[in-house]
């Protein structure tokens, strides 16, 4: 039996206020959640979460089935957008707990611009920032608004499992992975742990 959602509390609106950005991430207004991911979408700031425990497993989440675009498709940790007026860094953090009930230091990585469409129903046009962290053995409580389902994964596991069921995973988290395994894995895992912890961390 799924869990009623009522018992969770909303932490989504279409009614948010996004950061409008051009493609140097300046800041150009702002615009209506509903309203950016309408058709092609249009340009504004996001955050991706890449969240590790004590063994060096990512933790993956299954989108809600409630969710307008790629709904019950396995991506990262978390996923969300700045508020108008919000730091990004603090967004992630807010978001993290909110939609998982986590608290942990998270590092930037590197930030990329994407577009993706979904069927004909909306796309993601964003500026994204990438953060990392380690969430240690912390328990993981999920908001069911936001999340069906969420695991841990090694990261090689999770390489031979995205190219075998690749459509089972959204497209901002195949981009992300690609480029955090093949350009920015000593970096991430050395800024998370140290380099004590980072050597136990499996490689690509």
């Amino acid at each position: 039996m799924r869990e009623d959602v009522s018992a969770h509390p909303t932490v989504s609106f279409d009614s948010d206020p996004l950061i409008l950005v051009d493609a140097q991430d300046r800041e150009i207004g702002s615009l209506n959640k509903a309203q950016c991911h309408e058709g092609r979408g249009v340009l504004h700031r996001a955050f991706s979460l890449f969240v590790f425990n004590s063994e060096g497993a990512l933790l993956l989440q299954r989108r809600s089935r409630q969710k307008r675009l790629w709904p019950a498709f396995w991506s990262n940790s978390c996923c969300s957008h700045p508020r108008r007026g919000e730091n990004t860094a603090t967004a992630a953090k807010r978001r993290l707990e909110e939609e998982l009930g986590l608290v942990c230091e998270l590092r930037y990585i590197y930030k990329f611009q994407y577009h993706a469409e979904y069927l004909s129903i909306g796309s993601e046009n964003e500026l994204c920032w990438v953060f990392a962290g380690f969430a240690g053995d912390q328990t993981i409580r999920p908001n069911v608004n936001e999340v069906d389902d969420c695991r841990y994964v090694e990261p090689e596991v999770l390489d031979r499992e995205m190219a075998v069921r690749p459509a089972s995973f959204t497209p901002w988290f195949h981009m992300e992975w690609k480029s955090l395994r093949h350009d920015y894995w000593s970096i991430l895992t050395e800024r998370i742990a140290g380099p004590a912890r980072a050597a136990e961390v499996p490689g690509p």
